[in-house]
This record gives C-alpha cells, sequence and structure tokens, in this order.
C-alpha cells in the first residue's frame, strides 16, 4: 500500500488519496492520471493493466486498486 499511495501522490501531490473512494468519480484521477498510474503500477508491480480494467470502479479507492493489483498479480 504505501509503494501505491508514493505513486499517488507523485502524480498528484495535492490530494489525500487514503480512504477516499471517489478518486475517479470526483476527477482526482483524471485521464491523464490513469494513464501515468496504469503505467507506474505496471512497472512498480510488475502487472499488466488491461484497458478492461481501467474503470472507476478498479480506481476509486486505494484498497480497490490494490484488490486490482493483487488479482493481477494471482493471474501470472
Amino acid at each position: 500500500m504505501n509503494e501505491l499511495l508514493e505513486i499517488l501522490h507523485e502524480i498528484n501531490p495535492a490530494t489525500e488519496f487514503k480512504g477516499r473512494t471517489d478518486l475517479v468519480d470526483s476527477g482526482d484521477l483524471d485521464s491523464m492520471s490513469l494513464v501515468m498510474l496504469v503505467s507506474e503500477l505496471n512497472d512498480e508491480f510488475d502487472i499488466t493493466i488491461r484497458v478492461t480494467d481501467i474503470t472507476p470502479e478498479n480506481f476509486n479507492s486505494t484498497e480497490n486498486i490494490m484488490k486490482l493489483i493483487h488479482r493481477l498479480q494471482s493471474e501470472d
């Protein structure tokens, strides 16, 4: 989780991410931020996030992002 929070703060340092459930819905993670985040997550966690995985449900909270990461890691 710490690695994820570090990546998120690098992308958008003005936003508090922990405990939020509306990161995409609120616009704090916009399309450009999501592209950067997906790239960083792919590299950091050695996963491949598919276009079909990029949904508000998967990216609205740090908890859901971690669930996505763990799911993709277990698929390998």
